[in-house]
């Protein structure tokens, strides 16, 4: 019997003297092995022939079962069987235990103690305890007292039993012919003690000095304090005087970071400031300077005062009136020529008495004029043809600069004229369009030819699978 606390057993109770309805089986661990935990029904006090198939199926699974037995009592008696008949159902069934490790257990402690029992009852339990190869050990479910105990006992025990028996087979013999165990007999009297070096000897003072002065840690600091434990981060800031090491800066001032604008040299700079500012102050930097004027400086300052106004005017009437004035002319519109020429103007002035001989070379005289846009003879309104060129065709050679002569394009080869180049054109044109749209192309330069029969369609043997792609 082993009680739920030690194992992962859930079974339901019977509310009668037989209290269980059937086996409880359940798994507990020690010593990384996995055991196996059995719940027997309850047991009653009375004869072997009187008692049910439950209570006959316990019995033979306790007498053949190779495994440690836990017998538990009820030292408070509320169980509805008294403390003798306890003992005396045990008494009972004692002998069916005979070679088997035994261990009786009296629950419900945190109830009652056995001091705290009458005198008579107690030397029942005296009794019990005067068997030493049956232990008795004292537990309580509810308080979790000396379960463990129970369970590690009742583990050892059952361990040792089975290594008893397997000693006692026959492939033990054969396994401790082939051992020898030497045990070393002392030859004389001589002390012959360990030899350790000075230099280990040594190293351990040290590391034994060194783990005397190793600072605690705060989780050990904290298991000893218990409940009054608090985390106290500033009490490691040593360099901080203690009056001073616990007041409050704040991380973030105005959206700055403080510690951005510490300093820890900010005293001595401010002297040295103090002191370079001092010595500004002796010297007269800051000084103000005389500002009073005599009469020639302010008639100097009135007049270049005026002189600054009157530019200003005149600046902003000369924007105004070439806005005004100076209408804006198109670039494609040509300006108009005057119908005026030199043989007129030389007889007007000889016809007013003028002496106009000798004036062949004057400037008046030229015939051409050179305007914006191109040449233009003085008195004539035909305006002069312009030739339009590209650049290429006003492409010059820079080293020498003649014209430069290129190999005439290939679409310029084998042409008349010009209608039938455009032509050309336009008929490659629309070839080219069609081609493109038919075909799929990207464009004029595609020339991707895609692959007729894929590697991975047409190789190697048809398979079970889908063949709709082959």
């Amino acid at each position: 019997m082993e009680n739920r606390s030690t194992n992962r057993l859930r079974y339901s109770v019977q509310e009668s003297d037989e209290y269980f309805l059937r086996y409880g089986l359940g798994h507990t661990d020690y010593k990384y092995l996995r055991w196996q935990v059995i719940d027997t029904p309850g047991i009653l006090d009375h004869p072997l022939e009187e008692r049910n198939v439950i209570e006959m199926q316990a019995i033979t699974a306790l007498a053949h079962l190779r495994a440690c037995v836990l017998y538990f009592m009820d030292i408070s008696e509320q169980c509805g069987h008294s403390l003798e008949e306890q003992v005396k159902l045990f008494e009972s069934i004692k002998p069916l235990f005979t070679n088997k490790p035994l261990i009786l257990a009296i629950n419900k402690i945190d109830i009652l103690t056995p001091e705290d029992l009458p005198e008579e009852r107690r030397q029942i339990i005296t009794k019990l305890q005067e068997d030493k190869s049956v232990p008795v050990m004292l537990m309580s479910t509810v308080q979790e007292t000396g379960v463990m105990e129970v369970k590690t006992e009742a583990c050892e025990r059952l361990l040792s039993y089975r290594v008893d028996q397997k000693m006692r087979t026959k492939k033990v013999d054969n396994i401790l012919n082939r051992l020898h165990v030497a045990m070393p007999a002392p030859r004389d009297e001589k002390v012959r003690a360990p030899c350790i070096p000075e230099q280990a000897l040594t190293r351990l003072q040290q590391n034994a000095a060194k783990a005397e002065r190793k600072k605690k840690l705060e989780k050990e600091i904290e298991e000893e304090m218990g409940d009054d434990y608090t985390l106290d981060l500033k009490k490691n800031y040593s360099e901080i005087p203690e009056e001073e090491r616990y007041d409050v800066i704040p991380e973030f001032w105005e959206g700055r970071n403080i510690a951005d604008y510490i300093d820890p040299d900010i005293f001595e700079k401010l002297e040295e400031l103090e002191r370079e500012e001092g010595l500004r102050e002796s010297s007269g930097v800051y000084t103000l300077p005389d500002m009073s004027m005599d009469e020639t400086l302010k008639e100097i300052r009135e007049m270049a005062k005026q002189i600054r106004g009157k530019r200003f005017e005149l600046r902003d009437e000369k924007r105004l009136s070439s806005r005004k004035n100076k209408p804006v002319i198109p670039r494609h519109k040509q300006p108009k020529v005057r119908d005026r020429s030199v043989n007129k103007l030389v007889e007007t002035m000889e016809g007013l008495g003028v002496d106009m001989s000798g004036s062949e070379t004057a400037n008046f005289t030229k015939s051409v004029v050179d305007l914006r846009r191109g040449q233009v003879a003085v008195g004539s309104k035909k305006l002069p043809k312009q030739i339009l060129l590209d650049k290429e065709s006003s492409a010059v050679v820079k080293k020498t600069g003649q014209p430069l002569k290129r190999a005439p394009a290939r679409d310029t080869l084998g042409i008349k004229n010009v209608a039938i180049r455009k032509k050309a054109q336009q008929m490659a044109k629309r070839d080219i369009a069609k081609k493109v749209t038919k075909m799929g192309l990207k464009g004029e330069a595609d020339r991707f030819i895609g692959t007729k029969m894929p590697k991975h369609l047409y190789s190697g043997k048809r398979g079970t699978g889908k063949t709709d792609r082959r």
